[in-house]
């Protein structure tokens, strides 16, 4: 039965919410200050019509909007869309009784996303190669994907046809994809053994498109050429699958706020560093010990450091699971400045021992307002002045939002 809603605002996750007696309901692809009708349950109604839209409204880009769950806020005008993305880090500082005023939110459009991590299965009539949708387990097959690097898009159907090859005969497999300097690093990942065949089948269409790496399962199948990624003046060819910052620009940005605010530091410390976006971009003014837990991220970072021929500092790396094993004060000692960049759960246990620390600069980085407002809120009761803190939007048209946050001593 079809019933009609006032939408008062929008949740954290990008919905609509409607007050009602009963409670909040939330509606997706909805706007505060509209009107209307939708079917279904409380848990998963769905929108049926926008009797009266908001004057926020506007169409989306993407055909496949409202089935694919890539996005959920195509339909947000810019300005008040960043705005609320803006609300969500103060809000969750606001939490943490965290006050103080935001640098303007620092935007990227459509067209840029250079990691896309598709899913792909075996379909009746072929592969599907997608996006799951929204609640759902089904794929969303995609034709076009407007977020997305153009070269990126421009290979959907040689990444379908890998799908066809390598994908297990039940189950999904994932294809991650960075576009890099010089081609496309795709990598399979399917749990399984592929026939010999479908492996070389495979291998011919990287060959056939140009791709500059094709792995499976974390085993190069080929490399026409090396990977690179620009990490400053270092150029580093990152392990299958290793995270890397979805939108070139925003890494840049991020790191031009990291490297500023730790600039007069001699020596620091990258703590989460993955291959080294930070760390060897702040090697080209401090000593730098990186320390993270994947010893493959920590290898192309050693590689890419020797490959610039005495061109940065010395750079040490540590592999070290810092959730288990934080650095305790006693080892930061004689380092100048601090950056973190933790997964979404934060850094907990390691803020805490940076809070009984001397370092005189610290920088957070993070995916996630709420963990690293509870972070900033150890570190300020631990003695650190919150500097400043500025909002990313590297992932336009969802909900979340990054942020990076300076503190000193």
């Amino acid at each position: 039965m079809n019933q009609t809603l006032a939408i008062n605002y929008i949740g954290r996750q990008g919905d609509g919410i409607a007050e009602t007696p009963q409670g909040p309901v939330f509606v997706p692809f909805t706007l505060p200050g509209e009107t209307v009708t939708v079917s279904g349950i409380a848990e998963k109604l769905l929108l049926e019509h926008v009797e009266q839209p908001s004057s926020d409204r506007q169409d989306p880009i993407c055909r496949h909007f409202g089935i694919c769950g890539g996005c959920q806020l195509q339909h947000f005008a810019k300005a008040p869309y960043l705005q609320w993305k803006q609300g969500l880090v103060a809000d969750a500082l606001a939490r943490e009784g965290i006050d103080i005023p935001l640098q303007p939110i620092i935007a990227f459009g459509a067209h840029l996303r250079r990691r896309v991590v598709f899913t792909a299965i075996r379909g009746p009539k072929g592969s599907l190669l997608g996006f799951s949708q929204r609640g759902s387990n089904k794929i969303t097959d995609l034709s076009q994907c407007p977020v997305m690097l153009p070269q990126i898009e421009a290979a959907l159907d040689a990444f379908r046809q890998l799908g066809a090859l390598l994908s297990p005969k039940k189950g999904t497999m994932k294809l991650s994809v960075v576009a890099c300097e010089n081609g496309l690093d795709v990598a399979a990942g399917n749990g399984t053994i592929t026939p010999e065949p479908s492996r070389q089948q495979a291998i011919s269409i990287a060959v056939q498109h140009g791709f500059a790496r094709l792995s499976l399962n974390g085993e190069t199948m080929i490399e026409l050429s090396r990977p690179i990624i620009n990490c400053g003046r270092a150029k580093v060819t990152p392990p299958p699958e290793t995270f890397v910052q979805a939108v070139a620009g925003a890494e840049d940005a991020m790191a031009a706020l990291v490297t500023g605010h730790l600039e007069p530091a001699k020596s620091v410390a990258d703590l989460f560093s993955g291959f080294g976006a930070f760390a060897l971009r702040l090697a080209e003014n401090s000593t730098v010990l990186a320390v993270e837990s994947n010893g493959a991220a920590l290898a192309a970072l050693e590689k890419a450091w020797r490959d610039t021929g005495g061109g940065l500092k010395a750079t040490t790396t540590l592999k070290r699971d810092l959730y288990r094993n934080p650095l305790v004060a006693d080892e930061l000692k004689k380092t100048g400045g601090v950056v973190f960049d933790p997964p979404r759960a934060g850094a907990l246990e390691q803020v805490q021992e940076l809070a009984k620390s001397k370092v005189p600069l610290i920088a957070a980085v993070s995916c996630n307002p709420v963990s690293l407002a509870r972070d900033l809120r150890v570190l300020i009761d631990g003695g650190y002045k919150l500097q400043s803190v500025t909002p990313l939007d590297q992932f336009v048209f969802t909900p979340h939002v990054e942020a990076v946050a300076l503190l000193s001593r």
